[in-house]
């Protein structure tokens, strides 16, 4: 191969048209002999059978009869069926009948008659084939015959040596009229290249024939004799210059002597930058020990706050575990359990508090921002804080009923109003008051302010009011307090996009203020709910919603109102809403995530644990549309999961939906 495609360009041409030659009568006629050498083995295996089905036929009746010489006579039939050479007739008990010799053949038939088919071995074809008459086997054909593949293929081999021969004649005729074409212009560039290198004569010129790509190749050449023609008269004209060059080298050493010295000028100033660089690390390195310092305070701080209920605790049992219950007065054993349980209640406190604080700090708390109706909320806090108030004699004043909305979890800012209210309440003097009012900042803006009749704080206590387990002084006082409260009040604020202030003074009380973002008020029934074709009369369905949040769970009511035949439950937390789903096994359950007491994934996996309620669909409707918050939803078992605000829309659908699996998994009613 070496040789065929060393040397010249032309013997590379050659070789090259020659062997693609070669390759393409190779594959042709090895192809067209295949075919037919495959066809021709085919239909003289067809042949051989079909002549064996024949005998068979024509000599069935002999064999009925017994009658050996008509079938020796249709046997002699194949001496005009030069290519079969030996033929027999077997009885069904294997006993030779009737055979046939071609003339000049010596041929052994077979003792018994093999299996139906046709083989081939060596240069013969031998085919068995069964005689039936009427379905019962009446003997056996044996048929031998030549088989000239062998044959076949050498004459082909001849003829196809003799087609190559001719296409390698006509390849190198052709190859002689394609390097005529091909090579002249290449010989053309090959020369005048030689004589540039020989004499310098960059004016010489390849004359261009064509403007196929060998015209190209001529063109090119053309070009870069022009450009070397035009870069050695710019060479020689720049020799003049050399020395106009030297004096500018001159001048540029001056200059470089300059940037140096400028360089060390700008080196000075970088290292002073570093050096107040470095000055500023140092700062930062002192704020973070001293962060590290604040948070060793926080958890000795957390270590004694804890440690002071539990030595109530652990010394009033120890008092009762070593005291004679007989000579025990009842009053001094019910002063001890008061102490162990007030101390436990305090443990606790301090314990949740902790436990805000900490989901806050590490970003792990989720909340549900949808719009709240003030009115309820405040409501709710004034039930709750009522009993203590009224205890040490405080008169509680809050707004008429506002019709405000902000956006807000319902449950943080429940618990955010509580803490500043029990504040208020605790830190008062007694018969004193407490005034709650809700106020609107601007369009979308709103101020809810708790303010106290209380002995108030100095500026100096402002300050240090959102430090945890800073008590301000009150810690050996009658009330008790975690000094934390605030701390996860403020936290929580700023999470709902709000923000806390106070303002206080000596003996004139404080007043803490909590501006959240303003919502309009929805108009409920602003929009029918659309509805899927009816049938004549749907049957009663059940729906049961479980809902926090009185704004949304009117307008859930006020969507399912325009629907018939639907019957609807409510419940305000997770685990009332598994009691009544377990209680009237509704059709369809529409679940809020974020719910005091039990959240709605929790009540949701005690669903799909119990049997009585794993087979009801519950649609999620949540205020978290985070994708990856929607994907686990639907993976937690969710039949669908709708984002607030709610698409009337797509809530119809996923409710039709549901209600449509729920009746076919249920008999007729």
């Amino acid at each position: 191969m070496k040789l065929a495609f060393g040397g010249s360009l032309r013997r590379k041409l050659l070789a090259a048209i020659l062997l693609t030659s070669l390759v393409a009568v190779v594959v042709a006629l090895g192809a067209m002999i295949a075919y037919d050498l495959r066809a021709y083995h085919r239909s003289w295996l067809d042949n051989i059978d079909a002549q064996a089905a024949l005998i068979g036929r024509t000599t069935a009746p002999a064999l009925s009869f017994d009658d050996p010489r008509v079938a020796q006579d249709n046997l002699a039939v194949l001496r005009f069926q030069p290519k079969v050479r030996a033929a027999a007739v077997y009885t069904t008990r294997g006993v030779l009948f009737a055979r046939y010799l071609a003339d000049g053949v010596k041929a052994e038939f077979p003792a018994l008659p093999g299996a139906d088919g046709v083989t081939v071995a060596g240069s013969s074809v031998i085919a068995f084939r069964r005689i039936v008459e009427h379905g019962q086997i009446l003997g056996t054909v044996y048929l031998q015959a030549d088989y000239e593949l062998i044959d076949r293929l050498l004459s082909y081999a001849g003829i196809a040596l003799a087609v190559a021969m001719f296409a390698m004649l006509v390849a190198t005729l052709v190859s002689a009229w394609m390097r005529q074409i091909v090579m002249r212009p290449i010989l053309a560039v090959g020369t005048a290249a030689r004589e540039v290198v020989e004499r310098q004569d960059y004016s010489r010129r390849v004359e261009q024939r064509s403007d196929d790509e060998l015209g190209a190749l001529v063109a090119a050449f053309n070009n870069m004799m022009n450009e070397i023609e035009r870069r050695t008269i710019a060479l020689e004209a720049s020799n003049l210059d050399k020395a106009r060059e030297v004096e500018e080298r001159r001048g540029a050493q001056q200059e470089v002597m300059r940037l140096n010295e400028e360089l060390e000028r700008r080196v000075h100033e970088r290292t002073a930058a570093l050096e107040r660089s470095n000055a500023d690390l140092a700062l930062a390195n002192d704020a973070a020990q001293s962060a590290n310092r604040a948070k060793s305070e926080f958890l000795s701080n957390m270590s004694h706050e804890l440690r002071t209920p539990l030595n109530a605790i652990i010394g009033f049992g120890q008092m009762l575990a070593m005291a004679d219950p007989n000579s025990l007065p009842p009053e001094r054993y019910k002063a001890f359990l008061d102490h162990i349980v007030k101390a436990g209640h305090h443990l606790l406190s301090l314990i949740n508090d902790i436990l805000n604080l900490a989901q806050i700090e590490a970003g792990k708390l989720t909340l549900s921002v949808e719009p709240i109706r003030v009115a309820d909320v405040l409501a709710e806090c004034q039930s709750m804080t009522e009993p203590q108030a009224e205890r040490r004699g405080i008169r509680l004043l809050f707004p008429a009923g506002p019709e405000a909305m902000v956006k807000a979890d319902r449950t943080r800012l429940k618990q955010v109003l509580l803490n500043l209210l029990s504040n208020a309440i605790k830190y008062n003097r007694d018969s004193g008051s407490v005034v709650v009012d809700c106020l609107r900042l601007g369009p979308d803006r709103m101020r809810l302010s708790v303010q106290d009749t209380g002995i108030g704080m100095r500026p100096e206590q402002v300050g240090a009011l959102f430090q945890p387990f800073n008590r301000l002084g009150q810690e050996g006082g009658a009330q008790e307090g975690t000094g934390i409260g605030l701390v996860v009040t403020k936290r929580l604020v700023e999470l709902m996009g709000g923000e806390l202030g106070v303002s206080s003074r000596p003996g004139a009380g404080s007043q803490f203020w909590v501006d959240l973002p303003a919502e309009p008020a929805p108009d409920l029934v602003t929009e029918p709910m659309p509805l899927l074709p009816a049938a004549d009369e749907p049957a009663a369905a059940t729906v049961l919603c479980v809902e926090d949040n009185p704004a949304s769970l009117d307008l859930i009511q006020a969507a399912l109102a325009v629907r018939p035949g639907v019957r609807l439950l409510t419940a305000s937390n997770g685990k009332r809403g598994v009691e009544l789903a377990r209680a009237h096994q509704p059709d369809v359950i529409l679940m809020d995530n974020n719910m005091p007491v039990l959240t709605g994934g929790e009540a949701h996996v005690m669903l799909k644990n119990d049997p009585r309620t794993a087979h009801i669909p519950v649609i999620a409707i949540s205020a978290n549309a985070m994708p990856d918050a929607v994907g686990k939803g639907l993976a937690a078992g969710y039949f669908r999961y709708l984002t607030k605000p709610v698409d009337l829309t797509a809530l119809a659908e996923a409710l039709d939906s549901a209600l449509a699996l729920s009746a076919s998994r249920q008999p007729p009613r």
